[in-house]
């Protein structure tokens, strides 16, 4: 493992007997105790996951907004200081480079965390557009994240604060939190990756063990567990939450794959790709994820082909069995033509055409 990038808490895995595997290049458990066991978990009570090879990285400076208006899909300008936004980074043709969550740290102060295999693609993005006025820094080594997810994980993680966590509302954030016994302040924002509530918390890499640590001690009575890259997956997944490199890529825009909210094309900066997305928007694309429920038995994979008779009209991006629903399930990108909900289709698993349906999403939605 050692030519494998590694967090700072990777000694700790192996004492919870962490499965580790190599993620784009990191050393990072798919799982501890198990991935259904870790999904359920976080599904009744709370999962603790180290998502510390995210990028965090800074813009800041006098015409950082007029710059991240450029850069972003949506409206940035819409952002107050303590408060996140979901976004995408786009190409010309509308494909996506990245999808993020933008935080406004202060006036003229972004943190864009962005995907780990990600990272130094969009930081050079960036820098290739950097214009006047505007300071670009990649962060990320500086940070430990923590995503501390599920309903019980407020009431765990004021244990150890006495901010009040609870006036911290979804997509905000307070940047000054401490911690029992950990000297730094962190930042905990109220967002996350899994279809619960929970927190995403930016510390210090050098108090991130404890944290992690003090954590699972503390919220051990409350079922709190550590969580794997596997779990942190179909989580995701359950909750249609977009996977970088399946359903969006430099040849998916953020129109086909659904996320049309988080696309401004009436915001006032002409942002890159903002002609081709708008088009989308408005005529509709040529091919959409859909939801998709097997009824025979089988479970579609990334990659999959889905079709209609004989023809081919779309790709499998995501699939597995959802831990939660029992149900084999999966998203797929295909012609505009077949989205309705219950249409009937094919999944090609290997060299037998299984037939599926297609369903609403989120498959999801906590109560």
């Amino acid at each position: 493992m050692k030519e494998l990038k590694q967090t700072p808490l990777f000694p700790e895995y192996k004492k919870l007997g962490g499965k580790i595997v190599d993620f784009g290049g990191w050393a990072l458990p798919v799982q501890f105790t198990g991935i259904k066991e870790e999904h359920n978990a976080t599904r009744t009570a709370a999962g603790l996951f180290d998502v510390s090879h995210m990028g965090e990285i800074m813009v800041e400076g006098l015409n950082s907004l007029e710059f991240l208006q450029i850069m972003l899909t949506n409206d940035v300008a819409k952002l107050t200081p303590n408060r996140a936004q979901y976004t995408m980074m786009c190409y010309e043709n509308g494909g996506t480079v990245d999808d993020l969550i933008v935080y406004m740290l202060a006036e003229n102060k972004y943190m864009l965390v962005v995907n780990a295999a990600n990272t130094q693609k969009d930081f050079d993005w960036l820098i290739a557009h950097q214009i006047d006025g505007v300071e670009i820094s990649d962060r990320s080594e500086d940070f430990v994240q923590l995503a501390l997810q599920g309903p019980k994980a407020e009431k765990i993680l004021q244990k150890i604060t006495s901010y009040d966590l609870a006036s911290i509302t979804f997509f905000r954030l307070a940047s000054s939190v401490t911690f029992t016994g950990i000297q730094n302040e962190a930042i905990v924002a109220r967002t996350g990756y899994t279809g619960e509530d929970g927190f995403e918390i930016y510390i210090s890499a050098d108090d991130g063990r404890k944290l992690w640590n003090t954590l699972l001690d503390v919220g051990e009575a409350d079922g709190l567990v550590p969580v794997g890259l596997g779990a942190r997956d179909t989580l995701r997944f359950e909750a249609n939450l977009a996977l970088y490199g399946q359903e969006l890529t430099a040849d998916i825009t953020p129109i086909e794959a659904g996320l049309s909210f988080a696309v401004k094309t009436n915001k006032q900066a002409d942002f890159i790709g903002k002609e081709v997305l708008k088009k989308q928007k408005e005529e509709g694309p040529k091919r959409k994820l859909v939801g998709i429920e097997m009824i025979e038995k089988g479970i579609p994979r990334h990659g999959y082909e889905v079709l209609v008779a004989d023809e081919v009209i779309g790709v499998v991006t995501s699939g597995t069995q959802s831990p939660t629903l029992g149900k084999n399930i999966g998203l797929a990108l295909v012609s505009s033509d077949y989205t309705t909900i219950g249409t009937e289709l094919f999944v090609q698993i290997r060299k037998k055409r299984v037939k599926a349906k297609i369903v609403s999403t989120p498959f999801y939605k906590r109560s």
